[in-house]
């Protein structure tokens, strides 16, 4: 009589071959997502590579994993490494990159005033506790904020070897001109200073290795924005915007520059979405609800998420403590951990489809 044929790698490659990526429709041994395939006997081993530790679907591709190796004959057990790596964002001819910097996002708004600092820095610090190495570059050159939100304010920059070595706080590095001027003493420059200083916290920095360098932008489509689009290979720009029709309207005009601009948008976040009683769970749309998604929706592009109305992250932000880092439990904090994941997702994404 002839014994069971024996499991090979090249049926684990198979079995993997049907478990396809929900957000790149693509299947996981293509994307070469697969390595160290082991067989012993009953028991299988391999390495599972994600696009981003921030990855959305972790546990769900995970679970499908686990299910299809267990469905070949005489498999009784898997055991799955998982890890994350972080693709760099394609060459584009005439743009350079910055050595160690895998993707590079920039973060803006249409107006002022609707969270977009809170915004970045929340995110800065849910892409570290997801497992990524993460930069926060503030471009806001004449009104530098970062710092306060991100407990860095009195830093004082050292320099090593020709350069700069960034703040660090939460996990998150951090470079911005309120640590070159003194506190009161406004930053009164024109375009091309503005340019240099945005060029010089991108090349001169020692940012080290990073998954993602996220980029506080001022609000507007201004002399900042031109010169993060013309200095380096952006992997996106994301919009924040609040749900009033002014703030959309602005929102509109953001998206319009990134697409002129030929920059990919990886999605609006509307913050402020609305706000619910602490005391009685009450829910309010104080400043209406829903037009971030429903823009983004018209517009064809990706809704990342909401952010609610939060005291609490007011109060993080006044003293340096954000809400994401001091509070992860707190629903906000998950709010903010799913847009995080959401953003990866989309940069994932991105980085999958041809360079133009």
């Amino acid at each position: 009589m002839f014994g069971k044929k024996k499991v090979s790698e090249q049926d684990v490659m198979a079995a993997l071959s049907k478990v396809i990526d929900p957000d790149l429709h693509v299947d996981i041994v293509t994307l070469k997502m697969i390595s160290e395939v082991k067989i012993n006997g009953p028991k299988v081993s391999f390495k599972l590579t994600l696009t981003t530790p921030a990855c959305p679907v972790k546990e769900k591709i995970e679970q499908e994993c686990r299910e299809r190796v267990l469905a070949l004959p005489g498999i009784e057990e898997v055991e799955l490494e998982s890890t994350a790596a972080v693709a760099s964002k394609g060459r584009v001819e005439g743009k350079e990159d910055v050595p160690g910097i895998k993707q590079i996002i920039a973060i803006t708004s249409g107006k002022g005033g609707v969270g977009k600092t809170t915004v970045s820095v929340n995110l800065a610090v849910a892409l570290t506790q997801l497992g990524a190495k993460v930069g926060l570059l503030d471009a806001d050159i004449t009104g530098p904020n970062t710092p306060i939100m991100l407990g860095i304010e009195g830093y004082q920059p050292q320099a090593l070897d020709n350069k700069i070595i960034p703040a660090e706080n939460y996990g998150v590095k951090c470079i911005s001109m309120a640590f070159f001027v003194a506190k009161d003493t406004p930053v009164i420059w024109r375009g091309p200073m503005l340019d240099k200083a945005i060029r010089q916290f991108l090349r001169d920095v020692e940012w080290g290795e990073l998954d993602y360098l996220l980029v506080d932008m001022p609000p507007g489509t201004g002399d900042a924005q031109l010169t993060m689009v013309q200095a380096t290979n952006l992997a996106g720009g994301v919009i924040v915007t609040t749900p009033q029709d002014v703030a959309l309207l602005d929102g509109r005009k953001g998206l319009a520059m990134f697409q002129q601009m030929g920059v990919p948008v990886l999605g609006f976040v509307e913050n402020m979405s609305y706000f619910q009683c602490p005391h009685c769970s009450e829910r309010t749309d104080i400043f209406s609800h829903g037009g971030g998604k429903d823009l983004a929706a018209e517009m064809n592009v990706p809704f990342l998420g909401e952010i609610p109305l939060e005291a609490a992250v007011r109060r993080g932000g006044d003293i340096g403590k954000p809400i994401t880092a001091v509070d992860p439990d707190h629903p906000v904090s998950q709010s903010f951990r799913d847009v995080a994941k959401n953003l990866a997702a989309q940069i994932s994404i991105k980085s999958l489809q041809p360079v133009g």
